[in-house]
């Protein structure tokens, strides 16, 4: 390691002695320079300011941008049922720490509407909405969708003011963004950064994906709050971030506008979001299964499974072990994508589907038709349960002799019963009676919120127990 030392000792000279006249000049010149560094060290006068100009141009300022937006952006605190606390991972809310703090967008001035987070406001027994003018609010929830992490509030105030949604469509990677919220609480601040990337999915928290990656510091609290461009215009929600540590690490992500509009505009319809499908079961193509299913070898991607009779890729000429290629021109390589795709787009939609069938490829049009099997998420019902979605059981769950309520999705990072079910469990018994559809299911849980909760599945031809408590 390098370290410092004195120099070897050595023979000593005298210094040489300079000429008057020279000492003169030298002793000028240091008392002139002691001088300018006085006068560079003495503090600016009061009327001194920075300049607001260089070179004739405009110093650049988000600030005028700001006093516009951040009136828009509200603080939201939560009461929670204490069960609901969400547990560690590495991809999480950034209200792992503080659950019942975050932050909203005004989005309706007229109306009190607010966008937020599902996860702000999930089990709350009471809603403060606090505004930057020093007035504070009870909410109520209008709808939650947890699947995209979105909720809409409303407040019965006056004079608000409200931030428009902007194409998030027309976001590119590289263009600044400001992310505005309230992090751990010390009030409404912003940060500024990029966006990173775009189309981010596959990430852990599991859901409907679709986010806006950005460096824009994003933390404890920020939930909810606005990601704006230099126009003040809202491109996204702010939701979660990775970190291995609980801080920022400058990987934030938030819901592009257009989802959350969409959103939003079925919560204030319906009170939830309403999803349809393309009636596909597919696989993800494995050298094991592509020699069983005859593709060629090498062969990647998603496979047809089976398409359900009457759906829209029944109706467009989809069969069983035609390969996804794309849908609406972006590629895709798993079932996962597809399911995702596929639940991001509203009731009514047009999609385009390029396959591939014995070597040719082709494409085909559908349309997404309501699905006709009810879901709901048990944790509406006993937040024990949060993460968990319920379905009918299926045509062919049901041709096998299977009765019950079928685990449709599980989101692990919402609870711990959601960590240890699986997609395809049937439920069919609570407390020790029977389970034979989801009304049975739905009306077993209503009554047993405050009761030791055993539920009975199968899984496969295997049956267990799981005692939540």
């Amino acid at each position: 390691m390098p370290h410092l030392a004195p120099p070897p000792p050595g023979k000593r000279h005298p210094a040489p002695r300079m000429p008057p006249r020279t000492r003169r000049r030298m002793h000028a010149a240091l008392s002139a320079a002691a001088c300018a560094l006085v006068l560079a060290l003495a503090p600016l006068s009061a009327d001194a300011a920075l300049p607001l100009a260089v070179d004739g141009q405009p110093l650049p300022s988000l600030a005028p941008m700001l006093e516009r937006v951040t009136p828009a952006v509200v603080n939201i605190s939560s009461q929670a049922d204490p069960r609901q606390a969400p547990g560690t991972s590495r991809m999480q809310s950034p209200e792992t720490v503080r659950q019942n703090v975050g932050s909203g967008v005004i989005v309706d001035a007229s109306q009190g509407n607010i966008l937020t987070n599902h996860h702000v406001v999930r089990g709350a027994t009471a809603i403060r909405v606090s505004l930057q003018d020093g007035r504070a609010f009870n909410a109520t929830v209008v709808g939650s969708d947890p699947d995209t992490d979105l909720a809409v509030l409303r407040i019965p105030a006056q004079n608000l003011q409200a931030l428009s949604l902007s194409d998030s469509s027309d976001l590119r990677v590289g263009d600044f963004v400001v992310a505005i919220g309230d992090p751990y609480g010390l009030g409404q601040s912003a940060s500024s950064g990029i966006v990173s990337a775009l189309d981010r999915s596959s990430l852990r928290a599991a859901g409907y994906q679709n986010f806006i990656q950005t460096d824009a510091s994003i933390n404890p609290g920020n939930s909810g709050g606005a990601l704006v461009n230099l126009n003040g215009e809202l491109v996204g929600i702010n939701t979660m971030i990775y970190t291995p540590s609980g801080g920022n690490v400058g990987i934030g992500f938030a819901i592009p506008s257009n989802l959350a509009g969409e959103v939003m505009r079925q919560l204030l319809q319906h009170g939830q979001v309403q999803r349809g499908g393309l009636g596909l079961d597919t696989l993800d193509i494995t050298p094991r299964n592509a020699r069983q299913l005859g593709l060629a070898p090498g062969s990647t991607g998603i496979v047809v499974a089976r398409v359900a009779d009457g759906s829209p890729a029944q109706k467009a000429g989809v069969q069983a072990r035609d390969q996804i290629l794309s849908m609406d021109g972006k590629a895709l390589s798993t079932s996962a994508q597809l399911r995702n795709a596929e639940g991001l787009l509203p009731v009514g939609q047009q999609v385009r589907l390029t396959l591939r069938r014995a070597g040719a490829t082709s494409e085909v049009l559908l349309r997404i038709e309501p699905e006709q099997n009810e879901r709901f998420h048990a944790g509406s019902l006993d937040a024990r349960l949060a993460g968990v979605e319920f379905s009918e059981v299926g045509r062919a769950q049901r041709l096998q002799g299977n009765d019950g309520a079928a685990v449709s999705a599980t989101f692990p990072d919402r609870g711990p019963v959601a960590a240890r079910l699986q997609r395809g469990d049937i439920v069919i018994g609570v407390n020790r009676r029977p389970v034979s559809k989801l009304a049975d299911l739905r009306d077993l849980l209503a009554g047993a919120a405050s009761q030791p909760l055993v539920l009975t599945l199968l899984r496969g031809r295997a049956a267990y127990t799981l005692q939540v408590n």
